[in-house]
């Protein structure tokens, strides 16, 4: 039996939400692939919480007329005697207004984003290596990562494939010209995908299964299955970008003496399946959501651990600022995991709150012990963070170990807007002031 945790480290990636079409049971895959659209993160949108507002292309026109009309009033004798400079910038602003303000204007062209369609018709060579005659029994992955900002015009798209669903999320409002173009592409590469003779019959091919997500408003997000049928179960919550985290706690528990972990704004506890199967004897999962523990309860089913098998997990549906009491009587931890919103109205918003987290990690650490903290907001450097334990942890107790690497398929031209997850270690006995 293949199963995912050579790349996701135990974990099970699963999905659960209402879809506007209603899905059926079909067999279930041993291994149970499975994707998350529960809580989605809305950390790479606009402060604002939407797009800038568009600018019609017929004004920066006329401001560009006006601008060029005061200065050869002004500099008459200048533009006489530059007669060619004049000459090329005419030229680059003919190339600027017919192609790439033209480009600018129209972010979501009928015929799809080149980039993201290369990627789709790609896909099928990128498993070669995965040494599976069965497209349902790979491991989760990122098709196209366009939030990197590596693609111009594409900052809003990315596309997930969590067997055998392909997930399919853009940050803007896509036109149903566009998803058609996608859902064409991914048909395509469906049928190429499944390795099965070529016909004219769909009949003949296992079914393409893709569903879209819109999420042009901060905090809201709307899901549409748009072709095919979900599979049960199909249930949880996996971040793929996380995969690196959950890699680096895996291994710390089965190399070091970890036995107790805690982990804070657990969601649907995939770092508590990774910390139990690399060897940690309990892992304390704290979420203000019964709902998502509930999909964490049933990850560590589907995974067999968490029951005394493979350690103990502990579920408990808290407010973490009313509940330090009892969290830290649950402990000391070896390791404290923090993966928290960077901005849920009502509940946590990074640039205020995450200085409180950092404050308890003293009284929830054993000495040496670790802390996992993650930070998933543009507008949040690493230097906030760094501050921030600075500020809240005096005469550096707790010690900068290393940023982690992001996964590759997560790559991005601003290291800074990206994903951060950092290693801490608390070491009381230090007090360098």
């Amino acid at each position: 039996m293949r199963s995912c945790q050579q790349r996701h480290h135990g974990v099970t990636p699963s999905l659960y939400n209402r879809f506007e079409s209603s899905s059926s049971t079909i067999n279930s895959l041993n291994f149970t692939p499975t994707i998350t659209i529960v809580r989605p993160r809305d950390d790479y949108l606009l402060p604002s919480g939407g797009r800038p507002p568009p600018v019609h292309p017929s004004t920066i026109c006329i401001l560009l007329t006006i601008l060029l009309l005061l200065l050869e009033k002004q500099h008459v004798g200048a533009f006489q005697q530059l007669n060619n400079l004049q000459s090329s910038w005419t030229e680059r602003l003919t190339t600027f207004l017919s192609t790439d303000l033209h480009n600018a204007c129209n972010r979501h062209p009928e015929n799809g984003h080149p980039a993201l369609l290369k990627a789709i018709a790609d896909f099928p060579r990128t498993l070669l290596n995965d040494n599976s005659d069965d497209v349902t029994r790979v491991d989760a992955r990122r098709i196209f990562h366009g939030r990197g900002g590596l693609y111009d015009g594409a900052n809003h798209l990315t596309l997930d494939y969590f067997p055998p669903v392909l997930l399919l999320t853009s940050f803007e409002e896509l036109k149903d010209e566009e998803l058609s173009i996608y859902g064409e592409a991914l048909r395509d590469m469906w049928k190429s995908l499944v390795k099965k003779e070529a016909t004219n019959d769909d009949d003949d091919v296992m079914s393409l299964t893709w569903v879209y997500q819109c999420r042009a408003e901060r905090g809201n997000s709307t899901t549409k299955l748009m072709d095919g049928v979900i599979p049960e179960p199909h249930i949880g919550g996996l971040f793929l970008d996380m995969s690196s985290g959950r890699q680096w706690l895996q291994e710390k528990c089965a190399d070091e003496e970890i036995t107790s972990v805690l982990n804070l704004f657990a969601y649907t506890c995939a770092f508590s399946v990774a910390a139990l199967n690399g060897g940690s004897e309990i892992v304390v999962n704290i979420d203000m959501s019964r709902g998502a523990l509930k999909i964490g309860q049933r990850n560590h089913d589907l995974n067999h651990i968490g029951s005394g098998n493979k350690g103990t997990a502990k579920f408990l549906a808290h407010d973490l600022f009313k509940s330090w009491g009892k969290i830290k009587k649950l402990g000391p931890y070896d390791v404290v995991v923090a993966d928290p919103p960077s901005y849920q109205k009502g509940s946590f918003v990074a640039s205020k709150d995450y200085i409180k987290v950092i404050r308890r990690l003293p009284s929830l650490l054993r000495p040496n012990g670790y802390a996992l903290l993650c930070l998933n907001s543009p507008e949040l450097t690493t230097d906030f963070l760094l501050e921030q334990v600075h500020e809240a942890v005096p005469y550096n107790q707790l010690y900068f170990v290393e940023r982690l690497q992001n996964p590759p398929g997560f790559a991005s031209l601003d290291y800074e807007k990206a994903l951060k997850v950092f290693v801490f270690q608390y070491r009381p006995s230090e007090n360098n002031t």
